[in-house]
């Protein structure tokens, strides 16, 4: 039998690990996909949207860079390989890359709609795959996680984007569909880089641009109901 010294001993020991408080994490928000994110090379010495994402945080929190200009799905498995163990918070803009890269069936010549549509569907078939891995290679842990829809682009040439748009919202419609099933909270990036001054280029976002992108990641990570569950779409009227 245990003797008395040793059981107050142990109940002494006990009773202090209980009031020792340990200190609370800070929240840690990483960005992961491509150049949505990492644009500090189309900015022209403005800020980019890390800087930005910095900025609007409140303090206590902390905001890391994981996203590559020109990653695809494909290269997200190596970007959570990096992922830091306090992180709490991801934010993932992908898929853009992976459509650039079926641009070619816009301007193809083709025999017939069906054709254009069977070779789309394909396409957005092939991504879907892609695309939900990843998702849930991002969701393992206790992490909060954010995804990002496609935005349209800018480009001067009125018809080719008009193309472009229909192409792309069938791959809208897989990151949706994947945000519903999985029940996560989406950044409509359709309404919130909407205007032509939002972007540096064609495809990529502008300073402005990219700070409304950051005041809408630091706000959604931050508001009071930010850990609730249930699929939610984020547009222009969560900044108002």
């Amino acid at each position: 039998m245990m003797d008395r010294s040793r059981r107050l001993f142990l109940g002494q020991s006990f009773a202090l690990a209980a009031s020792v408080k340990l200190p609370k994490l800070m929240p840690h928000l990483i960005l992961l996909g491509d150049s949505i994110f990492d644009n500090g090379s189309y900015t022209g010495g403005g800020p980019d949207v890390i800087a930005q994402v910095r900025r609007h945080l409140p303090a206590g929190w902390k905001a890391t860079l994981l996203a590559q200009d020109g990653a695809t799905t494909e290269h997200i498995p190596s970007q959570l390989a990096r992922l830091p163990l306090d992180a709490s918070h991801l934010v993932l803009s992908v898929g853009g890359n992976d459509a650039l890269r079926q641009s070619a069936i816009l301007d193809m010549p083709a025999r017939s709609t069906s054709q254009v549509l069977d070779m789309l569907g394909e396409a957005v078939s092939k991504f879907k795959t892609r695309y939900q891995q990843v998702i849930d290679a991002c969701r393992t842990g206790k992490r909060l996680l954010t995804i990002c829809t496609i935005y349209n682009g800018n480009f001067a040439d009125k018809q080719y984007q008009q193309r472009a748009a229909t192409a792309l919202a069938a791959f809208n419609d897989v990151i949706i569909q994947t945000a519903v099933e999985r029940h996560l909270q989406v950044i409509e990036l359709r309404q919130i880089i909407n205007q032509p001054r939002d972007y540096a280029n064609p495809i990529e976002p502008s300073s402005h641009g990219g700070d409304k992108l950051a005041r809408t990641i630091a706000r959604l990570a931050t508001v009071a109901n930010n850990s609730a569950q249930g699929a939610r779409i984020i547009g222009s009227s969560f900044l108002l």
